[in-house]
This record gives structure tokens, C-alpha cells and sequence, in this order.
């Protein structure tokens, strides 16, 4: 044999075995699990239980990389242990591995029991007895190692009895006395090995002794215990009394097998994987006791009726069943109920099933003591039903079903349904209309499951419902399940329905827990978490975290992250059926106003973290109405809005369609900073337009400016510069109206901004110059610093370097003053692009490179891909287009991702010229004709020019009349933006003529 668990570690036949401590746990967990992977984080944990270091997944790797070096030594293969994703494995062949064999001898034993050749069972059982040299794995300390030991130990003991139990039926009483004495002293709390003690001892007629035995035992049970012996041992104990020697021992009993299974269905699908994974793991003796658990209609009894009759062969002897009833109608069964109907299975008189309810668990157990069962407990409703349940014989498997988590089983394995994957749920549907049927129209059938949320009760209902009406066609069905129909009622056969089943769910959990429930059927989005749950149901956070745990451990809400809550779509139907028939409407109206304000306080909270305190002045939002809400919500950073997004774009809606447009509006403003940064522009629109809708709806002209204004900068990034200006000239005449100077300053600078990138830049310095006397007397001297950022952008794009670099200067000083630190960078970026502009390349580097470190420290990614294309236009004109390249590709890769076509465009154009320099011709020609389409498609003129311009560098030594036309064309566009470029372009077209 290869490796030796059976006792000490050892490698091979020798005493060759791991030194290193941490080496040996490694492959003692390996081995514990053959053929199988044991991921890092258990290693972790047997190495360093509670206190692993930091670099403990390093050290485990380090631990392998050893052990496979030791393996090679010993002539083992070091591919002996494999490496995984999860984790790390050993495999190992037949024979290899002393438990291994041990388990094959005592299955050929078992056989042969069954079969009734019990010398043949002696001699196996006897050999795989031989195996063991002392405790398992003896001398690893680790506490995971001795769990696994002894689960080993215990099959070790078990096989020594069933071997007892089998020569003590062949008449050997006096040959296994001795050895019996010495295990039972080693052992003295094993009852069964304590009755085959006594019995040996009355064989050879030594009842006195056994009786002696007995009364040993009894004292130590209650001593050490608090119990008295066990129905089985009480039971020799009077045959010992009463000299009833017929029957050598307690297997002599008639155990004719028992079958109680409900029918297996025939039509069961889509838990094939599930199934065999559970089987393999039980029939590698991972678990005796299974827990199967999910949401009402998830077919955990299904599965666990097929896995016991899968498994029925291995336990041959008894098949029970009984319904727990934990969600009924009629009310959980206890657990005195439930052992005398398990009882009876087992074919106990009624009048031998004791009135206590300890000595029915006595009895119970004894019963199954010696038997290989599989018991099915279904619709369990507690832990606390189930422990007394449980058998404690080693050759019993316990399958356990509830619509519950089980938390309180200190034993058994969780297995938690999902739901059936897509092509499951259309094959379920198949096996009840009938294939023929799907086969016709799969694309409603499809539907039909997406409408059933795969949910395998629904599909069953649904089915159902088509195969007792011919001749509706399926897409009838689907039709029926469309969005807006009361789909609940649709999925209902006889006495049957999907319904029916939450509400049994539904009736166990607490009235607190129910009104949570019901209130979560208000909630717009797909995902919430526990800090809505508190608002919508005014508790506090830790009550509200509570009951929706109580609602995941009974399966009405998913946790598909943790502190991610969601509905599985028929849930969240009941959930709003039950809302608007049992809350009355200005209950409902309470709950979504404090919801609504949830989000309002928290995202303008958020916001600051990350929004220019210049572009908050003029908004005033209420003192937030549940500052723990707020504060919780501010723990995660500006990370609340990336994990709330949908559900953020859900509210605004909500609140816009409830009637609550105070809400609205101010909701779609808390979240501008979050849409703008990070380029998400579909949503910015999408909130803003509701909250323009809103604002409009209350007559509030200063509401409405504000939307205006910020709806605006999505389409500004969008280069759609007429809608832009459109939105903010209207919003510019409300504040005017309103003499709100303060405001009305904000929009000339965002005024002249879009008109300076659309280069029209005689309007942008109109508007600049309107802007920068209000921002001084209204004192927003943190928008008087971004007003001149934006003015030298312009003067910049303009041509004006030496006025752009006198605004700059005056830009970075009022910022130092005034503490705007974040435009800083931007001023040294804008010193830097001046210096290139005027051919000073080494102080343009200095001051880019500078500026790029802080655009990066300061996250602002915009502003990074800025000062890039300005570094990388640099680099080419030093002869380093390689680098240049370099450069607008990640420039390219940033502006991509925060969704700007504009910049994007600029990139591939200045990409462009970069090759070109390389010298690939082919690769810049097509970049720049592929830029001109774009920015046609996108009426980006100043882009288009550009293009124009790559496209005749790229044609003028092979076709220089192309090359003259094209630049012609760009002089149009150059002239018409009044862009710098013109001049050069000019120069080129002289040197043609």
C-alpha cells in the first residue's frame, strides 16, 4: 500500500512517513478525501485553525511543493497531488490507500451477511480489522485532521462489532471473549460492543459476569452521561436475567426489509447533477444525515424520494417516509407523533410503542441500531423537530427536506436548491404536455418557463393546465402569463397551486416577519438590501436585518450575495398581491415615502464624497430622515451607488408613477454625480428626464433649472450640443426669473463650456465672461476656479496659448487659496499641454507626468485619458512613436469605458498619426477613414477635420491628389471650428502648389 491512515501516517510499507508538521496536515486532509479536492481556505483552517497569517495560501502552496519533492524521493509520482482552482487533490488508485481497502472488505462483508455465508463474512471482516495499527492519523494534532480520524475511528469500531455480531452467530463466544474484554475496557461507553460483552459472557455461562457487566455500565452512563442504558441493552440485560440463550445476539432478530417510499414520478427531471452529486458523496461516506432545503415548489421532495430509492440497495433493510408537515395546513407534527408513525413503519405493535416520548427515541433508535435505513423526514419545520428523529445507528442515512435552513442541526450536510436551469425547465414542461407539443412551438415554451420563473411546481401547474386543454396552443398559455396578468391564478391544477404554497411559507414566520414581507412586495428594483428593508418598514437596522434573515432561512427571499437580497419573481408577485390586499393605502403611501427618502438622503450623502462641492451650491435637501440609514449606507463608500444602481433607477421611476415627485426629482439629482463620472449616461438621462417630468409636474421653476442643467451634461458628453444648449439656455431664463444670480452663474459656465467644445468659441467667451463677475459676488469662488479651468480647455482648442497659460496661472493660484485642490491637477495638465504647444517638450513632460500622477491618485479617469493623449502627441513629436501609441491606446481604453465618443474619437485619431510615424501607412489610413465615419455619424467636425487630416498624411507620397483633396476638405471643417490646425494645413497645401 501506497499510504497508511489507519494509525500513524506512514508512506509505503515501512515507517516512512512526513516530518514537518504543516506538511503532514496537508496530506493528512489530502488523504481523508482521496480523488477529491480539499479547497485552500480548509487547509488554511487545519493548519492554522482560528489565526491564519496573511500569507497562509502562500505557505500552503509551499506545503505542497515539499510534499510532492518528499513523494518523489519515495517514488511516488509528485503528479500524485493534483493542483485545482479551488484547492489541491491526491489521487489514488486501487489498493493505494489502507482505508480504501478497509471499506472494500467490510462492503464484501456486508454482503455476504445479506447473504447469509457468515464465515466468508468473518474472514473480511477479520481482514479489514487487520488494517488498523492504533487511532487514526495518531499524532496530528490538528482539530480538522481528528475530526476526520474520527469518522474513521468510528468505522473502525463499527466493523469490529458487525464482526462480533457475525462470530458470535457462528458459536466463537469463548475464542472472542478476551478481545472483547480489552475493546470494551479501551471503550467502556459503546453500548453495543458492552451487550455483545454480556452475551459472549452468558454463552460460556457466565451470567453472573455478564450481569456484572451491565451493572458497570449503568453506573458509568449515569455518571458520565446522565442517562440510563439503551432500550437494546436493557433488552440483554432481562434475556441474561431470564437465561434466554436461544438467540446469540440482537442481529439473530427477523428484520424483513421495509418499504414505506412514496412512487418516484416518472417525470422527474432537472436535478440529474444534483442527484449524482448527492449520491457519490453519500456513498463516500461524506454525510449520514442530508439536508435538502429551498423555496416552496423547488421539488425537494422529489429529489429526496429519488435519491432514497437511488440508494436503496445500500440500505436494504428499511425505506421510511413520513411527512413533517412543517408547512400545512394542518400544523407541524411533534415530535412523539412523528416516532410512533416511524415506529409502526418499522412493524413495532402499537402496544410496544412506549407513551413517553425519551423512551419512544430510545426505542426508535434501538430499532435502527443494527439495520441499514434511509430515512426520509420531509417538510421538517425546525431543527428542533428533527433531533430526536435522527437515527443513531452507523448503517442509517437521514434525508431531510424543509422549505427552512436548518441552522440548529449541529450534524448534516445543507444542500440548497436552485432553480432549474433554462433547457431543464422546457424538458419538464416536454414530460408533461408531451414532447410533441414543445417540440412545435419552443419558443413559447420557453416563454412559458421564463413566466414560471423555472420554478419546477409552477411548470408543473402550468403543464398541467395545457395538457388537460388540447387545444390550447402553448402561446396561449404564455400570453395568459404575460406581464400585467394575475399570474398567480394561472398557475393552479385541482387542489393545487403556486400560491397555496407561499402561503403556507409565508404563515410560519413571524408577524413581523410578514409585514416585511409584504412591504418588500412595494420595492422597485430586483436586488435591495437590509438598510431599505429598515426604511420601508420603519425599524431599526438590526430588527430589519433580522427579519429578513428570518425571510432567507424560509426561503421567501434569495441571498445571492451577501447583504444582496432579491424575490424569485412568483415571490415577489405574492408578496404585492398580499400588500394590496392586507395594508391599506396610506399604509403603503408611509412605507414608499420613507423608502424613497432612504434613498434620497443616502445618495446625496454618498455624492459628496466624490462630487466638486462647486457644483452642490444652490440645492438644498432636507436634514436626512433616518441618519442610521445614512450613515450605514456611507460605510461603503462610493461603492452604495455601483451595488444600488438598478434599484436607484428603479425609485426614480417608482416615485415618479406614486405620485411623489419631491422625491423624484431630488433623487435623480443625488445620483447625477454618480451617472456623470462614471459614464453612465443612458441612466443619467433616463432619471433626469423622469425628474424633469416631476419638477414640472410641481410648478417648481428652481427644481426644474436644476434638472435642466444637469440633464444637459449627458448630452453634452454625447457631443449632442444642440439639445445641450437647448436645456441649458431654458433652464438659464428660470433662474434669471427667479433673480437667482448664484444659479444663473452656474449655467453660463456650463454654457460656455458646451459652446467651446462644440468650437464656437466667440458664444463660450460671451458666456465665460458673463459667468466669472457673478461666481465673485455670489462668493462661489470653488466655481469661479472651474470656470477658468474650462475657460483655458477653450482658449487651449482655440489656439490662444499664451492667454490660455495666463488663465491657467490664475486658475492654480485662486485654487490654492481657495482650497479646490482637485482642479490643481487639471491646471498643471493645461501649463503642461501649453508648454508642448509652444515646443517645449521637456517642460510639457514635467508638468504632464506630474499631472497624470495626480489625475490617477484622484481617480479622475477623464482626466487621466486627457493628459495621456497630450504625453503621447509629445512622444511622437520627439521621434518616439511607439510610446506614442502606447499612450493613446490606454487613453482609448479609459474614455471607452466612461462612454465617451467624443474623446474616444480624439483618441483614435491622435492613434492614428502615432502609426503613421511608425510607419504603418495601411494601419493609419484604415484607422482614420474608419474615425471620419464616426464623427460624421456623430457630427463631430472638429474630429472629422482631424480625420481628414490623418487620411491625407497618410496618401501624400502615394497619392498626392487624394492627399490635396482631403486636405482641402479639412481646411473647410479647420477654418469653419477656428481650430489651430488650420494653419499647418495651409502650410502643407502651399508646398503642394
Amino acid at each position: 500500500m501506497r499510504f497508511r491512515i489507519l494509525g500513524p501516517l506512514r508512506i509505503g510499507d515501512g515507517d516512512v512517513t512526513v516530518t514537518a508538521g504543516r506538511d503532514r496536515v496537508v496530506l493528512s486532509m489530502l488523504l481523508l478525501r482521496p480523488n477529491g479536492i480539499v479547497p485552500v481556505e480548509e487547509l488554511v483552517d487545519a493548519i492554522w485553525e482560528e489565526r491564519p497569517p496573511a500569507t497562509a495560501r502562500a505557505q500552503v502552496q509551499t506545503c505542497v511543493s515539499r510534499l510532492r519533492r518528499r513523494l518523489d524521493q519515495l517514488g511516488v509520482p509528485p503528479a500524485t497531488i493534483v493542483s485545482d482552482p479551488v484547492g489541491y487533490g491526491i489521487r489514488v488508485g486501487p489498493g493505494e490507500l489502507d482505508a480504501q481497502v478497509f471499506a472494500r472488505y467490510v462492503d464484501t462483508a456486508r454482503a455476504a451477511v445479506a447473504a447469509g455465508q457468515l464465515a466468508e463474512a468473518q474472514r473480511q471482516f477479520r481482514a479489514a480489522i487487520a488494517l488498523w495499527r492504533g487511532p487514526a492519523l495518531s499524532g496530528t494534532a490538528s482539530r480538522s485532521v481528528r475530526r476526520g480520524a474520527q469518522a474513521l475511528d468510528e468505522k473502525g469500531f463499527t466493523a469490529l462489532e458487525e464482526c462480533v455480531d457475525v462470530e458470535l452467530r457462528l458459536g466463537q463466544a469463548a475464542e472472542i471473549l478476551a478481545v472483547l474484554t480489552e475493546a470494551l475496557s479501551r471503550n467502556p461507553l459503546r453500548e453495543r460492543l458492552r451487550g455483545q460483552v454480556m452475551l459472549a459472557l452468558s454463552a460460556v455461562g457466565r451470567q453472573a459476569d455478564a450481569l456484572a457487566v451491565y451493572r458497570e455500565g449503568r453506573r458509568l452512563y449515569a455518571e458520565e452521561l446522565g442517562i440510563e442504558p439503551g432500550a437494546t441493552l436493557q433488552e440483554i440485560h432481562q434475556r441474561v436475567l431470564a437465561g434466554d440463550l436461544a438467540l446469540a445476539g440482537p442481529e439473530s432478530r427477523s428484520t424483513a426489509p421495509v418499504r414505506c417510499l412514496p412512487r418516484a414520478i416518472s417525470d422527474f427531471t432537472g436535478r440529474q447533477e444534483t442527484l449524482a452529486r448527492l449520491v457519490k458523496e453519500i456513498e463516500e461516506g461524506r454525510t449520514r444525515v442530508q439536508l435538502i432545503d429551498g423555496m416552496p415548489g423547488s421539488g425537494k421532495t422529489t429529489l429526496a424520494v429519488h435519491l432514497a430509492t437511488a440508494l436503496s440497495d445500500r440500505y436494504p433493510d428499511a425505506q421510511l417516509f413520513i411527512d413533517l408537515h412543517g408547512h400545512s395546513e394542518r400544523g407541524p407534527l411533534s415530535p412523539a407523533a412523528a416516532l410512533a408513525a416511524l415506529l409502526r413503519q418499522l412493524g413495532v405493535p402499537g402496544d410496544r410503542i412506549p407513551a413517553e416520548a425519551d423512551e419512544r427515541v430510545a426505542l426508535w433508535r434501538s430499532e435502527l441500531a443494527h439495520r441499514r435505513a434511509v430515512v426520509v423526514l420531509d417538510n421538517a419545520a425546525s431543527a428542533a423537530q428533527v433531533v430526536p428523529l435522527l437515527p443513531s445507528g452507523p448503517g442509517c442515512l437521514t434525508l431531510v427536506t424543509s422549505r427552512r435552513r436548518l441552522t440548529g442541526l449541529d450534524e448534516g450536510r445543507p444542500s440548497s436548491l436552485d432553480l432549474l436551469d433554462p433547457d431543464e425547465g422546457v424538458d419538464l414542461l416536454a414530460r408533461v404536455v408531451g414532447p410533441e407539443r414543445v417540440a412545435a412551438e419552443p419558443q413559447a415554451a420557453a416563454e412559458v418557463v421564463r413566466r414560471c420563473g423555472r420554478l419546477p411546481l409552477a411548470i408543473r401547474l402550468a403543464g398541467a393546465r395545457l395538457a388537460h386543454r388540447p387545444r390550447w396552443r402553448i402561446a396561449d398559455l404564455a400570453a395568459r402569463l404575460a406581464d400585467g396578468r394575475d399570474v398567480l391564478t394561472e398557475l393552479v391544477a385541482g387542489d393545487r397551486s403556486v400560491g397555496q404554497a407561499f402561503a403556507l411559507s409565508y404563515a410560519q414566520v413571524s408577524p413581523a416577519a410578514q409585514r416585511m414581507f409584504r412591504l418588500l412586495g412595494l420595492y422597485p428594483g430586483a436586488e435591495f438590501d437590509a438598510l431599505a428593508a429598515a426604511a420601508l418598514a420603519d425599524v431599526p437596522l438590526p430588527a430589519a436585518e433580522h427579519l429578513v434573515d428570518e425571510l432567507v432561512d424560509a426561503h421567501l427571499v434569495n441571498e445571492p450575495d451577501p447583504g444582496r437580497f432579491r424575490f424569485h419573481d412568483l415571490v415577489r408577485e405574492y408578496a404585492r398581491l398580499l400588500v394590496a390586499s392586507r395594508d391599506s393605502d396610506d399604509g403603503r403611501r408611509v412605507a414608499l415615502d420613507a423608502l424613497l427618502d432612504h434613498y434620497v438622503d443616502t445618495a446625496w450623502a454618498v455624492s459628496a464624497l466624490g462630487e466638486p462641492a462647486a457644483s452642490r451650491v444652490g440645492v438644498e435637501f432636507p436634514e436626512p430622515r433616518r441618519p442610521d440609514l445614512v450613515e450605514a449606507g456611507l460605510a461603503a463608500g462610493e461603492g452604495w451607488f455601483e451595488t444600488n444602481r438598478s434599484s436607484l433607477v428603479a425609485a426614480v421611476h417608482l416615485a415618479e408613477q406614486a405620485g411623489l415627485p419631491r422625491q423624484c426629482w431630488q433623487l435623480a439629482r443625488a445620483t447625477w454625480h454618480f451617472w456623470f463620472a462614471g459614464g453612465h449616461l443612458d441612466e443619467l438621462i433616463e432619471t433626469h428626464s423622469a425628474g424633469l417630468r416631476a419638477a414640472e409636474r410641481l410648478g417648481d421653476l428652481a427644481a426644474s433649472a436644476t434638472m435642466r442643467n444637469y440633464l444637459s451634461s449627458a448630452y453634452y458628453r454625447l457631443g449632442r450640443f444642440p439639445e445641450t444648449i437647448d436645456l441649458m439656455e431654458t433652464a438659464l431664463r428660470d433662474r434669471q426669473r427667479l433673480g437667482d444670480d448664484q444659479g444663473a452663474a452656474t449655467i453660463h459656465r456650463n454654457l460656455a463650456a458646451a459652446h467651446a467644445t462644440d468650437r464656437r468659441f466667440g458664444p463660450a467667451m460671451r458666456h465665460f465672461d458673463a459667468a466669472t463677475p457673478l461666481l465673485w459676488e455670489t462668493g462661489q469662488l470653488g466655481g469661479l476656479v472651474a470656470t477658468l479651468n474650462n475657460k483655458a480647455v477653450a482658449l487651449l482648442a482655440w489656439g490662444r496659448y499664451e492667454e490660455a497659460q495666463r488663465v491657467t496661472r490664475l486658475q492654480l493660484a485662486l485654487a490654492r487659496e481657495v482650497g479646490e485642490l482637485r482642479l490643481i491637477p487639471h491646471a498643471i495638465g493645461h501649463l503642461g499641454a501649453v508648454r508642448a504647444r509652444l515646443g517645449d517638450h521637456e517642460g510639457a513632460l514635467r508638468r504632464l507626468h506630474l499631472a497624470l500622477r495626480l489625475k490617477r491618485r484622484s481617480g479622475n479617469r477623464l482626466g487621466e485619458a486627457e493628459v495621456l493623449n497630450d504625453i503621447g502627441a509629445v512622444e511622437r513629436a520627439l521621434g518616439q512613436p511607439e510610446s506614442a501609441a502606447a499612450r493613446h491606446r490606454e487613453a482609448f481604453v479609459l474614455v471607452t469605458e466612461m462612454g465617451d465618443p467624443i474623446a474616444a474619437l480624439a483618441c483614435r485619431n491622435l492613434l492614428g498619426l502615432a502609426l503613421l510615424a511608425q510607419g504603418d501607412v495601411a494601419s493609419a489610413l484604415d484607422l482614420h477613414r474608419r474615425v471620419l465615419v464616426d464623427a460624421t455619424r456623430l457630427n463631430s467636425r472638429y474630429e472629422r477635420a482631424r480625420a481628414l487630416d490623418g487620411i491625407a498624411r497618410c496618401l501624400r507620397d502615394s497619392d498626392p491628389a487624394g492627399a490635396r483633396s482631403h486636405w482641402t476638405r479639412a481646411l473647410a471643417l479647420f477654418r469653419e471650428v477656428e481650430a489651430p490646425e488650420r494653419h499647418e494645413v495651409e502650410r502643407f497645401l502651399a508646398e503642394r502648389d
